[in-house]
């Protein structure tokens, strides 16, 4: 049977810089449909003048590894590739092999090679790239499937608003026909091939694999952090934290990990995709550095996986990560502790309730005059009797 392709909506600014000379580089987390999205940008480039190299395999990995770069390029052309012409290489999971940065900037420099290229690390891709491929490279970044996408996937219409959606008022005909979708998305998250799997049993099996696959291959593959036991305690304790502010000190005395290694962890949790840390709302930069900030993770089903969570935590991180494309995101808090869960490209201070009240709108408004910010929404979960003037966090595709 073959393979059915769903595109992504990342899809169409990737095509498109297939005619740049510049490396194209798709990163983002294990499993978040990274391969399949460059196996189906290398199956529409139009020249039979292209190869596919996985490093996940032994003689690909010791071919890139080859300091005599022009064995490379013997290699390539002993495949029947022609360096005379244009030559599309698509390289997959290149945080795999050392010094592939050097290879390719010498075959960049020397022929006129197209690379795509990807990988499962900002932080190493930035690094390897910062100083020899500096200006010859843009970096595409792919996570789990918005709900908008989580629909494709579904085979279900909609409307996509994404440029109105903040003008739309609460509609029961289209809440009642997408809930049963978005209360799947709340709990499984969207992990392309946990959104695909038939039982829940499935997708639970599927998200316990990935996460043990961060854990056990990645955190191994790139980073020297000795303690991997330390590393997964402190990944289940920050499950439950999801909405928080962090608390250094005190992560640091409940882990037993040192205020510097941890500081580590964490950096390196965000840079592989695990985590995101969002800096308070605020007209001062100082303030912004000195207050702490609040943590989500990349996806409510791996978050579910790790750790029991209630229903409003679970609630406010797919909030979160739907917002994500949508611009910046920050929060707002008082010295009395009272908060905005979101601010929105620092004009839009959005509250996220369950089941949103009367009360929780006046409330919203008050602590939005106090920031500074004129427009401000309510994003509800379930709908109340009397009250719809709220967004349903279902339609934000």
């Amino acid at each position: 049977m073959k393979n059915i392709f769903f595109p992504r909506s990342i899809s169409l600014a990737l095509k498109n810089h297939l005619g740049k000379k510049a490396i194209t580089i798709l990163t983002g987390m294990r499993r978040v449909g990274k391969t399949t999205l460059v196996k189906q940008l290398f199956s529409e480039v139009v020249s039979n003048n292209k190869a596919y190299f996985d490093l996940e395999r032994l003689d690909n990995r010791e071919l890139f590894s080859e300091k005599n770069y022009e064995i490379v390029v013997s290699a390539l052309q002993s495949q029947g590739l022609d360096l005379k012409k244009k030559l599309y290489l698509v390289i997959d999971e290149i945080q795999l092999v050392s010094n592939i940065a050097s290879v390719m900037k010498y075959l960049y420099d020397h022929y006129n090679i197209k690379f795509i290229v990807t990988g499962s690390s900002s932080f190493y891709l930035r690094n390897l790239f910062s100083e020899s491929l500096a200006g010859r490279k843009k970096i595409f970044e792919l996570f789990p499937l918005d709900f908008n996408e989580f629909l494709v996937f579904k085979n279900v219409p909609f409307r996509a608003a994404r440029q109105s959606v903040f003008r739309q008022k609460f509609q029961s005909s289209e809440y009642e026909r997408l809930k049963s979708y978005y209360e799947e998305y709340v709990r499984f998250g969207g992990f392309p091939e946990v959104v695909l799997a038939g039982s829940k049993q499935e997708k639970t099996d599927l998200l316990t694999d990935i996460i043990s696959s961060y854990v056990n291959v990645d955190i191994v593959r790139l980073s020297d952090f000795k303690r991997q036991k330390d590393f997964y305690g402190l990944i289940k304790m920050l499950v439950g934290r999801i909405g928080s502010r962090l608390d250094y000190v005190k992560l640091s005395q409940l882990t037993g990990i040192s205020r510097p290694s941890l500081i580590n962890y964490l950096e390196f949790l965000e840079k592989t995709y695990l985590i995101y840390r969002i800096p308070v709302f605020t007209k001062s930069r100082d303030r912004e550095i000195v207050k702490a900030k609040k943590l989500y993770f990349c996806d409510t089903g791996l978050a579910n996986i790790l750790s029991q969570i209630s229903s409003g935590q679970q609630f406010e991180n797919t909030v979160f990560n739907q917002l994500r494309p949508y611009g910046q995101i920050n929060y707002f808090s008082l010295k009395t502790g009272r908060e905005i869960d979101f601010v929105l490209d620092q004009k839009k201070a959005i509250e996220v309730k369950e089941t949103p009240t009367q009360s929780n709108f006046r409330e919203l408004s008050a602590l939005a005059k106090k920031a500074g910010l004129k427009e401000y929404f309510l994003m509800g979960r379930h709908p109340s009797l009397k009250f719809k003037d709220f967004i349903w966090a279902g339609s934000l595709i």
